[in-house]
């Protein structure tokens, strides 16, 4: 199971967009993918339409509880996508896993153990993708301790680069600490204008800085795709035509062959 943590502290930058179609991607793809949203805005939740039964879990009860990733998990519109929801409680889980657990390793730890279980009770799921919250807090670090590799959705302003060079310190971090191994899959630009000297020059100064660990895969700036999440589905569903939908297939055949 490849378990990829979609991150940047930076808001706005498209992770929840790309978890989500990236993960719709894969699924249609034939490859089994579970999205886990980590953030307590819940706008991955959102976007796929999901609602928390009275009863159900959340990935709150996960990380806090202990409960079975597979208790909290729901299945999506997509066949082969499914989904771990968020719900506005997450907010405090750092707090109380902080209260609950004294151990710097034992917090970190939390979300790469019930990934390992719930890998035993799903043999099939071949990808989760990690959709993070825009900060490098505790629900950040546990999806890097539990990740294989990075993806780092990134647009093409001037500061989004000083961004970039300090969550790579961190991954390099976390990797030293935690997670010997980890490092950064790729990254992907997203929003991009492409009639902008400032995009091209974006684009081309990471190029140059990190190689082939850029993406192939550039996603325009769309409207449909700011549209899709009020309709609860990917954009795979929305408008499976647009230049978005076709930006992620292509990325999900790059991860793949990756």
């Amino acid at each position: 199971m490849r378990i990829l943590a979609v991150v940047n502290q930076k808001g706005g930058v498209g992770k929840t967009t790309t978890t989500v179609n990236l993960g719709a991607a894969l699924a249609m793809s034939g490859h089994r993918c579970l999205v886990v949203d980590l953030d307590p805005q819940s706008n991955l939740t959102t976007s796929l339409g999901l609602q928390i039964a009275e009863d159900g879990y959340s990935v709150y009860d996960v990380l806090v509880d202990r409960e079975p990733l597979g208790r909290a998990v729901l299945d999506t519109d997509v066949p082969n996508l499914i989904a771990c929801p968020s719900d506005p409680s997450l907010a405090a889980a750092d707090l109380q896993i902080a209260a609950d657990d004294p151990d710097p390793q034992g917090r970190a730890l939390r979300l790469r153990g019930s990934l390992s279980d719930y890998a035993r009770d799903d043999p099939g799921a071949e990808f989760v993708l990690l959709d993070c919250p825009p900060s490098l807090g505790l629900l950040t670090v546990n999806a890097l301790v539990a990740a294989s590799a990075v993806v780092v959705p990134m647009q093409c302003e001037f500061f989004a680069m000083q961004g970039l060079s300090r969550l790579l310190d961190t991954v390099t971090r976390i990797g030293r600490s935690w997670n010997p191994g980890l490092d950064l899959l790729g990254v992907l630009f997203t929003m991009v204008d492409r009639r902008t000297n400032l995009a091209r020059d974006v684009i081309a100064e990471v190029q140059g800085k990190l190689g082939d660990r850029v993406f192939g895969a550039i996603v325009p700036r769309s409207v449909r795709a700011a549209e899709a999440p009020s309709y609860g589905v990917p954009l795979q569903i929305y408008d499976p035509r647009s230049r978005v939908a076709a930006a992620y297939a292509d990325l999900a055949q790059e991860i793949v062959s990756r």
